[in-house]
């Protein structure tokens, strides 16, 4: 039976069931998990809708590219950084939860779009309203869990990109063979609303050592990040990862179309497929292993994302040059795990450049830069190249985009695995601080 006791946070005197003070963070946890799978179902649906988006609006690969980077990561990646700076001196939690409204409510504007520049500026509001939820997530997830559990946690919670990306391309993909492209946005739009209230219920910021007033200003968050090198490394290595990785992302359901033949409703079941058990298994791996690891040698915090970064060129290419989908699929398989492994590893480690009440801005800055290179360039790039390329390749234009664009995975391989030697230097809180 639940035992009511009163909630030790600030400016709350309401009466909450719990079980015991352990299960808290889990369930806090969960919450902001759910959170992340509605940022990502927002994020990534327009990557499945893409086919019938384009049939009936008239828009090229580079339009398209627009839509899924620029107008996205504009403003996602540099409003991220005021509004985690806001979170860490207010409430986290209430940015988050009012994140979630934004973003949820112009995702289902994107359905009344009728031309090209309207689901523009409708993606611009998404980005706004996503700007503010990831950067405190992290410093939620951080404040609830000691350093030894941090990687594994934040992995936990990374769990949201690729439960998101396959919910999104499913409930997408559904809906839109079913009815319509405009049905979709607005119906993942419309649910994302209705979920705010609990998520205001059940996460809550933790009470904060330190009053406001007392907290450092912004500016001195970002020299104490800007000498150190694994913070440039980490951010740049996983800028040029994120190019790669969200290209794939949004442009692969075009490849499935395209090259392998496949339509809407078997393309969401193959990406669905790959979101689930790659990405779910790759995220889980990274932090775990990045925990046990680097609790040995904080060097492995970069070590473990430039491995898997390495290793997932030749099977991305195996699996694209494939003209089966069924060897395309297993081959797509463990480098889909691969990419997402460095999650866990790189975001606790940016979690620990600084002290407890800044890591909401520093993960933002970090955000800054990975979005807005990774996100904001990736994905027009690919789109941009594949234009280029039709001439010469016809229809298989993508495929060939996307395998010169692989080169960047080597590129963050370097970087990151640079960064580990310094992670050395540069951590601020020891791995065996007690819980």
């Amino acid at each position: 039976m639940l035992r009511m006791v009163p909630l030790p946070y600030k400016g709350r005197n309401e009466m909450m069931p719990i079980i015991t003070q352990s299960t808290r963070p889990r369930l806090v946890l969960a919450m902001l998990l759910v959170v992340y799978i509605f940022n990502f179902v927002d994020r990534q649906i327009l990557a499945i809708l893409a086919a019938p988006i384009q049939q009936e609006l008239g828009l090229s690969d580079r339009q398209l590219g627009l839509l899924g980077g620029i107008a996205f990561a504009l403003l996602y990646s540099t409003l991220g950084v005021p509004l985690a700076w806001l979170a860490d001196r207010t409430s986290r939690s209430r940015v988050v939860t009012g994140s979630l409204v934004l973003w949820s409510g112009f995702t289902a504007l994107c359905g009344l779009a009728t031309g090209f520049w309207q689901i523009f500026l409708a993606r611009l509001g998404v980005g706004i309203g996503e700007a503010g939820g990831v950067a405190p997530s992290y410093a939620i997830i951080s404040e609830y869990f000691p350093p030894r559990r941090r990687a594994l946690a934040l992995s936990v919670y990374s769990l949201g990109i690729p439960l998101g990306s396959a919910a999104g391309v499913l409930a997408g993909g559904y809906i839109a063979a079913r009815i319509d492209w405009r049905t979709a946005f607005i119906a993942v739009g419309l649910a994302g609303m209705l979920i705010a209230p609990l998520v205001r219920l059940i996460v809550r910021d933790k009470p904060r050592a330190a009053p406001v007033a007392s907290k450092p200003a912004f500016a001195t968050v970002a020299r104490t990040l800007a000498g150190k090198p694994s913070f440039w490394l980490l951010s740049f290595g996983a800028a040029s990862g994120s190019m790669i990785g969200y290209g794939l992302a949004f442009w692969l359901p075009s490849l499935m179309r395209r090259s392998f033949g496949l339509d809407l409703i078997a393309t969401s079941h193959l990406l669905a497929g790959l979101l689930l058990i790659g990405g779910v298994g790759g995220i889980v791996a990274g932090g775990w292993l990045a925990d046990r690891l680097g609790a040995r040698d904080r060097a492995w915090f970069g070590y473990i994302p430039a491995f898997a970064y390495l290793v997932s060129i030749p099977l991305f290419a195996g699996g694209m040059h494939g003209g089966d989908v069924r060897i395309a699929f297993a081959l797509f398989l463990l480098p889909q795990a691969l990419s997402y492994a460095w999650l866990g590893p790189v975001l606790s480690a940016v979690q620990h450049l600084v002290a407890p009440p800044e890591r909401a801005t520093a993960a933002a800055l970090f955000l800054l830069i990975n979005n807005l290179i990774g996100l904001g360039g990736g994905i027009y790039a690919l789109g941009a190249l594949s234009d280029a390329l039709t001439p010469l390749y016809g229809s298989d234009a993508l495929r060939h985009a996307m395998l010169g664009g692989l080169s960047l995975y080597a590129v963050a391989a370097l970087l990151v695995g640079m960064a580990g030697p310094h992670l050395r230097r540069d951590w601020v809180e020891p791995l065996t601080a007690p819980e």
